[in-house]
This record gives C-alpha cells, sequence and structure tokens, in this order.
C-alpha cells in the first residue's frame, strides 16, 4: 500500500477469511470483504461472483468494482495499491468470493473435493453466505443483493433462486434478499450466441452484404448452422471478427493471462526484473488486460500471502483466472429464473458494456427477458 492515508486506508483494506462449504471433502471458499465508506451497518450487503468459471474475486477488487486498484506507474519491484475513487464501496459493504473452489485462493483437501460446475457451486455458495452470515450477524439486517458479471450471468439468478427456496423453509438468515445485479451476464441457450450476428452488424463490425447473406440462409440461427451456405455465410463473418478484442472492441485483440504472466512472475525468480521494466511495458502496451500481470507478482508474494492469511501448501501458484477448472456445466439457461425472480417481486439490475461483444450482446438479453414474461 502508499504510504499515508491513515485511518481511510486501514477502513478500505479487505478483510480476509475461508469458509467451509464442504466438510467431508474440505473445500475451503476464501474471500475479501470490504465495508461501505458510508454506513456499513445499514447499506446494500454485496456478494459478488466473478466470472470465468475461475477468476478470483482480486478481479472485482481490484479491476472492476472495488476500492482498490494496482498503480501502472508504479516503480520498484513490488505493485502498489491505490484508491479508487469510482468504487461500489462507497454506497455497499461487498464480499468478493473465490467461486468455484479451485479459484483463487480457494482449496480443496481431496481432488474429488475440487470436482465442481454450476449447480454444485451454487449449493456451496448458499453454504457459505449462511456460514458467513452467522458469523457477522450485524449484517443479516442489512439489504442483501447477489452481484456478478460475465459467466456468473448463469449463477447469479440460480443463487438467488436457491436462496428465496431457504427463506420460503424459514430461514430468516436471507431475509434481507432483495434482488441482484449481472453485469454483461451470460444468459445461456441460443440466446447469447445467436445475437452475436446481429450485434455485430449493429455495430459496424460487418458489411450489409455479409449480414444479408448470414440473415437470409440463417433464419436467425446462426450458432448451430442448418445448411452449407448458412455456415459459409457465417465462418466469413467470423473470419471478419476474429481479431477484434472481445471484452472491449474498440482494443486489439490481447494475450490471455497465461500468455501475460503466470509463469514469468509465479515460476520463475524474475519478480524484480520484471516489476522493474513493468512499468514501461504496461504504459505502451494498448491491452487494458496487460494490467493482470500485476496482480500475478502481488497473489504469489510471501508476504502479501502471509498478511491475507493464506494457508500454506493449500495451492500452487496463484492465478487470477484458472482456466483449467474440472468443472460440468450444466445449467444451460436462466431466462426463466429471470422471469421467476421478477415475479416474486425481487429487484434486477441487469447491464452491459455497449462495446463488448464476448458471449452476451444486448439483443441476447433484451430477446430472452422479453420472452420470458
Amino acid at each position: 500500500m502508499p504510504n499515508g492515508g491513515g485511518k481511510r486506508w486501514l477502513l478500505l483494506l479487505p478483510l480476509s477469511r475461508y469458509v467451509e462449504v464442504d466438510e467431508q471433502q474440505g473445500v475451503q471458499l476464501f474471500y475479501y470483504f470490504v465495508r461501505s465508506e458510508r454506513d456499513p451497518y445499514e447499506d446494500p450487503l454485496l456478494l459478488w461472483l466473478s466470472g470465468g468459471p475461475g477468476c478470483s474475486g482480486i478481479s472485482g477488487l481490484a479491476y472492476e468494482i472495488g476500492p482498490l486498484k494496482f498503480d501502472a506507474r508504479g516503480q520498484g519491484e513490488f505493485p502498489t495499491l491505490l484508491y479508487r475513487p469510482e468504487t461500489w464501496t462507497k454506497v455497499s459493504n461487498i464480499i468478493f468470493v473465490d467461486s468455484p473452489v479451485g479459484t483463487g485462493f480457494s482449496y480443496a483437501k481431496s481432488e474429488e473435493g475440487l470436482e465442481t460446475g454450476d449447480t454444485k457451486q451454487v449449493k456451496q455458495l448458499v453454504i457459505f453466505l449462511r456460514k458467513w452470515l452467522q458469523d457477522h450477524p450485524r449484517f443479516v439486517m442489512n439489504p442483501l443483493y447477489i452481484a456478478g458479471d460475465s459467466y456468473s450471468g448463469l449463477i447469479i439468478p440460480t443463487l438467488a433462486l436457491e436462496i428465496d427456496r431457504s427463506i420460503e423453509l424459514g430461514e430468516k438468515i436471507f431475509s434481507g434478499l432483495k434482488g441482484y445485479i449481472a453485469g454483461n451476464p451470460l444468459t445461456g441457450g441460443q440466446f447469447d450466441t445467436d445475437s452475436q450476428i446481429p450485434y455485430f452488424h449493429a455495430m459496424g463490425l460487418v458489411s450489409d452484404e455479409l449480414y444479408k447473406n448470414a440473415r437470409e440462409n440463417c433464419g436467425g440461427k446462426y450458432s448451430a448452422p442448418l445448411n452449407a451456405v448458412c455456415a459459409e455465410a457465417v465462418q466469413a463473418i467470423n473470419n471478419c471478427t476474429r481479431d477484434i478484442n472481445k471484452q472491449y472492441i474498440l482494443d486489439p485483440a490481447c494475450p490471455d493471462d497465461d500468455l501475460l504472466s503466470p509463469k514469468t512472475v509465479a515460476e520463475t525468480d524474475g519478480t524484480s526484473r520484471l516489476m522493474l521494466e513493468s512499468a514501461d511495458f504496461l504504459l505502451g502496451s494498448k491491452c487494458a488486460e496487460a494490467l493482470y500481470i500485476l496482480s500475478y507478482a502481488w497473489g504469489n508474494d510471501d508476504t502479501v500471502q502471509e498478511s491475507l492469511g493464506i494457508r500454506k501448501g493449500t495451492i500452487g501458484a496463484w492465478k487470477r483466472y484458472s482456466h483449467a477448472l474440472p468443472y460440468n456445466y450444466d445449467i444451460q439457461s436462466v431466462v426463466d429464473y429471470h422471469s421467476r425472480l421478477a415475479t416474486k417481486g425481487y429487484r434486477a439490475l441487469i447491464y452491459r458494456a455497449a462495446t463488448t461483444m464476448l458471449l452476451y450482446p444486448m439483443l441476447a438479453h433484451k430477446h430472452g427477458l422479453d420472452t420470458s414474461t
């Protein structure tokens, strides 16, 4: 952390702990908790789920909505954390959880315990939240929202429904549930993939001619072409868009985390050299993802892990994004779940950036939610 700041920095420092969600397999979910800067015991409590699956809670804490961010201009052997003025913790308490197991610092004592998936993750998150509220009773009456982005769009409404079911069964500890928040969320089914090509055309990424050819020969079904002409039309569009940055179409395509940092930072002794050179590299790079390199140096530092209370020997090299989880993708669509939650009176905020084409264009959200009501 930077020098100075006094009491303010102490308030912003996250509380980090584990919660056991499977005693038999020794599954421990790690989390960071940051209190609201305004009124912690009155402001909403958010359980934030990063996407992936496999993105650590540090993604939300230091790259998206949290009060901290890495200083790309810093000099020295170790990344510096700065205050993010647009943090959501100005008005809310946020739990950033490393979920599912195998993500970030979360771990299991057995190989079987590392096997996870959509449904299993939801069940373990119910246990996580129940135990967390039991350990923090002063937050039980706060308005509770399930929140997150990207792939967690499948998990968020499913988890909200599971919590609602627990409320109906008499679990008063969940009575604060008011709704959910989903950013750039996956909804499942054909809505997500079939909406990409209309999105490409709407954003000027493909020509009128290419789009017309695909539309006329595919009948709106682009994810699984039913004829050769449709398949050729879809391939032509894919050829035009494959080098575009899926997360932000105005930027060039960038390498993923595995190419940026884990081996360089976590598995070699090159941290000092890397960090001394990182400022020039990051400032000169056109890839926003290049900033992820700082989290690997931070997350694999022994002093950081000791400060966070990380249990030695529970994980290998820390990764911001764990790509290779033994994961069962068993939730196909949550369109109906959104409808059911709306019928029950829960509030929902579903938003997306107009400049991201990553799986879930806004056309899918509009069409999916329109057909569910």
